[in-house]
C-alpha cells in the first residue's frame, strides 16, 4: 500500500471508516459534465490535413449506430478530400457514403481525372528536375528534389514512397537544420502508418542536433515521443513526455495532434501510472501542463477529484468522457486498459489509510455492487497490490499489519549485530596502528 496517502490518520480497530462518499462529496454541488454526443464539426476544426480527414473516417467507422453521426463525420471528409489531392481516398469516402448523402455528394469521375492527370504531369516535371539535379550533383538541390516528391506522394496517399523519399534527403543534408527537417517529416509520414518505431526513431536522432531545435519543434518531438510510447502501452513514459510538452506547441502541430489531446492523453497516462506524490509535483503542481488542462476542464477536474480521494465524482467524469474518447484515434485501443488501471489505483488509495473499511460504503462510492468488489479487491489482494483480507459474512476490508512486535526484535537483533562488527573492526584498526603495521610494510629493505 502506498504510503504517501496524506489523509491518513490515526488507526482505530474497531472503528469502520468511510472514504471517498459522504462529507465533501455531498457539500460539492459543481456540475458532472454531461455525456453529450461528440460535437463532429468542432472536433474536427481541431486538426488539419490528413489526420483531419483519417480522423473523420475513424469516427464514422465507429458510429455505425448513429447513423447522423456517421454522415455528418463523412460529409465533412468529403469535403476535405475535395481540397487536396488524394483521389483513392475519395473514391473509398464515396463508397461509404453509398449515395446516403444524395447528389451532391456521389462519385465526382471530372474532379478525379481531372486531378490524376495534374498529378501526371507534376511528377514527370519532377522527375525531370531532380534528373537534371543529380547530373549537376548540387547536394542542395537533390535535397529540396526528393523532398518535393516526398510531399507530392503525401499529398496523394502513397505513404510509402513519401516515407522513402523524405529518408533520402538525408545523405544529401548539409545543416543541422537540413537533418531536423528530414526528421520531422518522416515522422509525420511514420505517425500516418502508424509505424510508431520510425517514430521513436527520428525523434531520438533529431533530438541529436539541440542546436537545430526550436522551442516549437521541441515540442512537436516531445508529442511525437509520446505518441509513439503511447502506441507501445508505455503509459508512465507516454505521460511524461506530454507532461514536458511546452506551452510553445500551440496549433502549431494540429496536422497530427491537438493541444487538447495533449492535456487528454497525458492526464490519463499520469493516472493510470504515477504514484500520489507524482500526481501532485508532476501534474496538479505543473505550471506549464496547467495550460493544456485548462482546455478540458473535465480531465483536470477528475484529476483533482482522483487525488482529493472523491472518487464518486472522478468515476462519473470518466463514465462520462469514455464514449467520446472511444472515437480518438489514438486513444481508443488504449482507455480499457487505462480505465483499469486508474481504477485499481483509486481501490488501493481508498484502503490505504485505514484498518477497516466497510465494503458497503466502499461500493457506493465505487458505483458498484459488493460481489463486484470483492472481485476487484480479490484480485489486487492476490497481485498483493492490497495488503488485506476480507470478511465476507460481515463485508468488511480490514488491513493486514505485520507482526510489529517480532519486527521490532528483528530490527534490535540487527543494529546488535551491526554494532559488534563496528567495534571488530575499531579494534583491528587501533591494534594495526600501535603496532605501527603501516610503517613496517612500506620500509624498503
Amino acid at each position: 500500500m502506498e504510503g504517501d496517502d496524506e489523509t491518513s490518520g490515526p488507526m482505530i480497530d474497531d472503528e469502520i471508516y468511510a472514504n471517498g462518499v459522504g462529507g465533501d462529496d455531498e457539500k460539492r454541488s459543481r456540475p458532472i459534465i454531461s455525456s453529450e454526443q461528440l460535437d463532429v464539426e468542432a472536433y474536427a476544426s481541431l486538426y488539419s490535413g490528413r489526420t483531419k480527414i483519417m480522423r473523420l473516417i475513424f469516427i464514422a467507422n465507429k458510429s455505425k449506430s448513429n447513423q447522423a453521426m456517421e454522415l455528418e463525420a463523412l460529409r465533412m471528409a468529403y469535403d476535405e478530400i475535395k481540397k487536396g489531392e488524394n483521389t483513392q481516398l475519395f473514391r473509398d469516402v464515396v463508397q461509404m457514403i453509398g449515395g446516403r448523402l444524395g447528389p451532391d455528394y456521389a462519385m465526382d469521375l471530372a474532379w478525379c481525372e481531372m486531378v490524376d492527370r495534374r498529378a501526371d504531369q507534376k511528377k514527370e516535371k519532377l522527375e525531370n528536375e531532380l534528373n537534371a539535379y543529380r547530373t549537376n550533383l548540387i547536394k542542395e538541390s537533390i535535397r529540396m528534389g526528393y523532398n518535393d516528391f516526398g510531399d507530392f506522394y503525401y499529398a496523394h496517399g502513397q505513404l510509402g514512397d513519401a516515407f522513402k523519399n523524405y529518408v533520402r534527403t538525408r545523405d544529401y543534408c548539409t545543416t543541422a537544420k537540413h537533418i531536423v527537417h528530414m526528421c520531422m517529416s518522416s515522422i509525420l509520414v511514420s505517425i500516418e502508418m502508424s509505424q510508431f518505431a520510425h517514430v521513436s526513431s527520428y525523434v531520438s536522432k533529431a533530438e541529436q542536433s539541440p542546436e537545430a531545435l526550436d522551442p516549437v519543434t521541441v515540442a512537436k518531438l516531445r508529442c511525437a515521443a509520446g505518441l509513439a510510447h503511447l502506441e507501445a502501452k508505455k503509459y508512465k513514459l507516454a505521460a511524461r513526455k506530454f507532461l514536458e510538452t511546452g506551452h510553445e506547441l500551440g496549433n502549431h502541430y494540429n496536422e497530427v495532434i491537438a493541444p487538447q489531446d495533449v492535456a487528454t492523453y497525458g492526464g490519463l497516462c499520469a493516472l493510470a501510472s504515477f504514484d500520489r506524490m507524482e500526481l501532485k509535483n508532476k501534474v496538479i503542481d505543473n505550471l506549464n501542463f496547467r495550460n493544456f488542462l485548462e482546455l478540458v476542464p473535465e480531465v483536470r477536474e477528475l484529476i483533482n477529484d482522483f487525488y482529493s480521494s472523491h472518487y464518486a465524482s472522478c468515476l462519473d467524469y470518466l463514465g462520462n468522457l469514455k464514449a467520446n474518447l472511444l472515437l480518438d484515434i489514438h486513444l481508443h485501443d488504449h482507455l480499457e486498459t487505462l480505465y483499469g488501471q486508474i481504477r485499481h489505483k483509486a481501490l488501493i488509495q481508498y484502503t490505504h489509510p485505514f484498518v477497516s473499511v466497510d465494503l458497503h460504503m466502499m461500493a457506493s462510492a465505487f458505483k458498484t455492487d459488493v460481489s463486484g468488489l470483492e472481485k476487484e479487491l480479490e484480485a489486487l489482494i492476490t497481485d498483493n497490490q492490497v495488503q488485506a483480507r476480507i470478511d465476507s459474512h460481515n463485508k468488511i476490508l480490514y488491513a493486514r499489519h505485520a507482526d510489529q512486535r517480532n519486527a521490532t526484535f528483528q530490527r534490535v537483533l540487527q543494529t546488535g549485530d551491526e554494532f559488534d562488527r563496528d567495534v571488530k573492526s575499531m579494534l583491528l584498526r587501533v591494534n594495526l596502528i600501535k603496532h605501527e603495521y603501516n610503517l613496517k610494510g612500506s620500509r624498503k629493505p
